[in-house]
């Protein structure tokens, strides 16, 4: 990637499930920051009143429960990168605590008053219209400026099946990995089902079918009845 060896924040955009952790995590491996932490956060599935503490971290007695200092995302991944996922989901105060942190390269634990100097490269991703948002007056306009020193457009895996091959190796390594198999590849026949399916659920759906793939799979190589049903049975995707 042309822009990973540049301090620029990228913004990542694209449908549920097209990889945008993906191109995160090639925009960290590809950097200078590759030796330091990559941390993932998805802002939507975390509640609003634990983020903040999760992103920027709490002191000790900040609030009941915190019996101890903690560090946060920014603080852990000095050096390396932050994704933000679904960073449309961020609430307005939220999103202005980030916008100070990305300003200031500075940030104060919940409870605390000391600012902690964090060197972070940051990514963020979502499937919403932050444009829409904007006008609408769910974003913030001069956050938006601070995330999107360069965008990056995910289409849709329907209209990527020449990826199709290579990213189906791939996540056979990664499911051999995970499950301690010895998958060697994927059968052509079982490809060529690949390739004419729809990806409804995008990059997501893939990895999932190919890692079920793996761990049932008899032989060395996964076949076409390796595969989910749906992907067995489904009419070809449309050009």
């Amino acid at each position: 990637l042309q822009v990973a060896p540049s301090a620029l924040p990228v913004l990542v955009l694209g449908e549920t499930g097209t990889g945008k952790e993906l191109v995160a995590r090639a925009v960290h491996e590809a950097s200078p920051r590759r030796a330091a932490p990559l941390k993932c956060v998805n802002c939507a599935a975390i509640p609003a009143t634990l983020l903040e503490g999760m992103l920027f971290g709490h002191e000790k007695g900040a609030f009941t429960g915190a019996d101890r200092a903690q560090k946060g995302i920014f603080e852990q991944a000095s050096g390396g990168t932050v994704l933000l996922d679904e960073v449309g989901e961020l609430t307005a105060q939220a999103q202005a605590a980030l916008l100070r942190v990305l300003e200031t390269k500075r940030v104060v634990r919940i409870g605390g008053d000391r600012e902690i100097e964090v060197d972070v490269r940051l990514v963020a991703a979502t499937h919403r219209d932050l444009e829409a948002m904007v006008e609408s007056g769910g974003f913030r306009r001069d956050l938006l400026f601070r995330l999107d020193g360069v965008s990056i457009v995910l289409p849709p895996l329907r209209e990527r099946g020449a990826e199709i091959d290579r990213l189906a190796l791939l996540f056979v390594t990664e499911a051999n990995r995970t499950n301690g198999r010895a998958i060697q590849g994927v059968a052509p026949d079982a490809l060529a089902l690949l390739r004419r399916y729809a990806w409804p659920g995008n990059v997501r759906e893939l990895k999932n079918a190919i890692e079920r793939a793996v761990v049932i799979a008899r032989g060395d190589v996964v076949l076409a009845v390796d595969l989910p049903e749906r992907i067995r049975r489904a009419a070809p995707a449309p050009a």
